[in-house]
């Protein structure tokens, strides 16, 4: 298991917009209380499934001084910073350090591709310097699939290696866990998060600190369930809440149920180039989830 302060179940918590297209700070604040207190060891704030690249940076930074603003944990905060520019990674980055957050976490700069290792770690570095006062921890978000750049192992133990005790951890969406167990072997003490509830039961022999997933938002009660007592009955039906979203847009869709479960249409709100989900996906994933908690897993 990790020593370092974030482990567990992280939700890649939604950002709810309001009827104008804007982050909905007060919807933001309240759903954020209520995945803390049901079941999510901490938050992973504008992330992938926070559509934080569809927002500028001013409304993200907006974003990340309500959580410090209305008193949320930040010790239990890990924010998502990259950005295709540098400058605009920097202003993140610093500002999420200024904050308290616990963490930072990177994608690449993701509109090249192809780029050198050197140039990823001039970008890194860049980070590190900004926050050198705060000594923000860095966690890599690798998810090639849609950043085109991935952080490698290689690369990743020269990031180590060039900047001690600043690079502590990764989260994981490539889907690809022997990926993610190759990151995991570089050091007993580096974080590695697989995107996927699935990895639960064997994170608690100690190979991963936890995960960080988009289905935690509407599960992590199974999935704390999963983690501190190992419980398969549970682990179960959160998997089985996740296959909901197979085959189907998932951050519409894991914003289609929170509207659901929290009797909210506005949580199902997106912001473009995202849409809402089909009526029959909708049906699909509200009936298939309403079936799964009826079943009352003991």
């Amino acid at each position: 298991m990790s020593n370092t302060t974030l482990s567990g179940v992280i939700a890649a918590i939604a950002t709810p917009i309001d009827d104008n297209q804007a982050p909905d700070i007060p919807h933001a604040m309240k759903l954020a209380r209520w995945e803390l207190d049901n079941g999510c060891d901490g938050l992973n704030v504008l992330g992938s499934t926070g559509e934080a690249t569809s927002f500028s940076v001013e409304e993200r930074k907006a974003v990340m001084t309500a959580y410090k603003t209305n008193g949320l944990p930040m010790s239990r905060l890990m924010v998502g910073t990259g950005a295709a520019s540098v400058a605009d990674a920097i202003a993140l980055t610093r500002h999420a350090a200024e904050l308290g957050f616990a963490g930072a976490l990177v994608l690449p700069p993701f509109y090249y591709k192809g780029v050198p290792d050197d140039g990823l770690v001039a970008y890194i570095g860049a980070l590190v310097e900004a926050t050198a006062a705060q000594k923000l921890p860095i966690y890599l978000y690798h998810y090639p699939q849609l950043s085109g750049v991935p952080w490698h192992v290689e690369l990743i133990k020269r990031l180590r290696q060039s900047f001690p005790g600043r690079i502590v951890g990764l989260k994981d969406s490539s889907g690809d866990m022997a990926y993610a167990r190759s990151v995991a072997a570089i050091d007993k003490d580096f974080a590695t998060f697989p995107s996927t509830e699935a990895c639960l039961i064997e994170a608690r022999g100690g190979q991963f600190a936890g995960c960080i997933s988009a289905t935690a938002n509407v599960n992590a009660d199974l999935c704390q369930r999963a983690w501190k007592t190992g419980d398969t009955t549970a682990h179960d039906a959160a998997v089985a809440i996740r296959k909901l979203f197979e085959g189907r847009p998932l951050v519409p869709g894991v914003k289609t149920l929170l509207g659901h479960i929290h009797s909210d249409p506005a949580l199902a709100r997106v912001r473009p180039p995202f849409a809402a989900v089909s009526a029959a996906d909708r049906a699909a994933i509200t009936g298939g989830y309403d079936a799964i908690r009826a079943k009352k897993v003991a």
